[in-house]
């Protein structure tokens, strides 16, 4: 499912138009990005999802190619991890 079936899909269950649905997403969106980029805390659907800044330190690496050892540096990351609600739904299949 794309953004635009998940507008659709919401829109018809909530009676709702798909221009305020399409608004709530992008917002939701926004802030997440916000969160994600600040750092320091995280964005929780409890049960559901959870968005955070991660750290990863710096790093030496191979390229699988030339078997050359490199230097990765220390960077920020998104993470994204799901909640047991969402993983039971996962291992359900409903």
């Amino acid at each position: 499912m794309n953004k635009t079936e998940l507008v659709e899909t919401i829109a018809q269950r909530t009676d709702l138009p798909k221009s305020s649905v399409q608004s709530v997403l992008d917002e939701f969106e926004n802030i997440a990005g916000d969160v994600v980029a600040k750092g320091g805390e995280a964005l929780t659907i409890p049960g559901f999802l959870k968005f955070e800044q991660t750290y990863r330190k710096a790093r030496k690496a191979r390229n699988p190619q030339t078997g050359e050892e490199i230097d990765v540096p220390a960077s920020n990351a998104a993470k994204v991890s799901a909640g047991a609600k969402l993983k039971a739904r996962a291992k359900s299949g409903n």
